[in-house]
């Protein structure tokens, strides 16, 4: 695969900026887990295989098991996930494929049942986030090793 530009080192104020964000939310009221199901979900989705081996692997570290990681594209079809989960984990694909629907009434409405307005901002700011990261490292074909 062709060696593709480092943004991080020929615009580093935008990385900063980006890093911003993920300090933000890494002190926001999301649990550890809630945020390493948004990262590994979304990566998923947009086939990051540099994101989805990086959470995972800080997922398995935070003590996430590997079983639950091993069927988060199948998440709907377990009842490995408690149903806060199951609702951050709808909220992620919705928003990460909002050309499709956006996100829905139905998610938005069950996504109050289990957190306030504040906590919503919060996953939808962390969805946002790894979405913008896939996209760069996809873009710049940044690979694992």
């Amino acid at each position: 695969m062709e060696k593709r530009i480092d943004i991080q080192q020929l615009e580093p104020d935008a990385f900063k900026a980006m890093f911003a964000l993920e300090n933000y939310l890494q002190n926001s009221r999301l649990s550890k887990t809630h945020f390493y199901l948004i990262k590994i979900r979304a990566s998923q989705i947009n086939g990051c295989a540099f994101c989805i081996n990086m959470h995972a692997s800080d997922a398995l570290k935070q003590g996430e098991t590997a079983q639950r990681i091993f069927l988060l594209n199948a998440w709907k079809d377990t009842g490995l996930f408690t149903e806060e989960e199951k609702t951050i984990l709808a909220m992620t694909e919705e928003v990460t494929l909002i050309s499709q629907n956006g996100l829905s009434e139905q998610t938005y409405r069950l996504t109050k049942q289990f957190f306030d307005e504040n906590q919503i901002a919060q996953i939808i700011m962390a969805v946002v986030t790894i979405n913008a990261w896939n996209r760069i490292v996809i873009s710049t074909r940044k690979t694992v090793y």
